[in-house]
């Protein structure tokens, strides 16, 4: 079943990435340090978030002069394979997730080492016009699907009347935008977790590999694995030499769980 839409309220079942931000090299710095210290080296890949980190764990040995072969493929694969991990801090990249619901965000926001995060205010942005996450299981059972639908109109409803009312009653103690806040701040307490949300995430190459094998076990809650499993596609196309150990292994639920030879790199 694809996204429902009626006229206050949006069912969506699947998560979107959005890649806002990625590094650069400076490539003269980097050529300047190069020839400070004597030496002549040049990677094989195009990828900044590669570069600097084989160029941050060949600092550790200052092993530019001879480099081994392979290119920086085997370079990385050697890193993970030893567990070299700190070197992975180096490469960031800056997200936005949108079509996941509160529920994945109280689970998301647990993963603070290498994580950033700002997400949207229910305090601020009205929800009148609103967007909740349906678990595929129940959307693919009828039965289920006309519960949990009637149940979430239920919360729509009350919260849009909620601010209304609550609007109305502080009119002669506020001004208009803090009434507004007031009236959303208390309203929204009747939303469930179903309801969307957007969240910027900024997260490191070692802070992501944490979460992939983290949230793409089976044992995760199945919208949070959803979830990962895009990341993880996004980041084999974004920087394939730092996430190609990972394999995608189906499960029986349609989801896939996450799997890698190299764990807690």
């Amino acid at each position: 079943m694809g996204d429902e839409t009626s006229a206050s309220m949006r069912i969506i079942r699947e998560p979107t990435i959005y890649v806002l931000g990625r590094q650069l090299i400076d490539q003269a710095e980097l050529d300047r340090f190069l020839s400070d210290h004597g030496v002549s080296w040049q990677t094989d890949t195009d990828v900044a978030a590669e570069v600097l980190c084989e160029t941050a764990g060949r600092v550790c040995y200052m092993s530019f002069a001879r480099p081994r072969p392979g290119g920086n493929s085997v370079y990385l694969g050697h890193i993970k394979e030893v567990g070299h991990g700190s070197v992975l801090e180096h490469a960031v990249w800056n997200f936005l997730f949108t079509g996941v619901s509160r529920s994945l965000t109280h689970e998301l926001v647990r993963h603070r080492s290498g994580f950033g995060y700002s997400q949207l205010s229910q305090r601020y942005v009205d929800e009148s016009i609103a967007e909740y996450v349906e678990p595929d299981v129940i959307a693919n059972d009828p039965e289920l699907h006309q519960i949990w639908s009637e149940a979430v109109s239920r919360c729509h409803e009350a919260y849009m009347l909620l601010a209304e009312k609550l609007q109305a009653k502080f009119t002669d103690e506020l001004d208009r935008t803090a009434r507004r806040k007031a009236a959303r701040q208390a309203a929204r307490s009747v939303l469930p977790n179903a309801t969307e949300t957007k969240i910027f995430v900024t997260a490191n190459a070692r802070a992501i590999r944490h979460f992939l094998e983290q949230r793409g076990a089976r044992a995760a809650e199945t919208e949070i694995r959803k979830l990962a499993n895009s990341l993880l596609r996004v980041m084999q196309r974004e920087a394939p030499n730092l996430f190609n150990d990972y394999r995608e292994v189906p499960l029986p639920d349609g989801t896939f769980e996450i799997v890698t030879d190299f764990r807690k790199v």
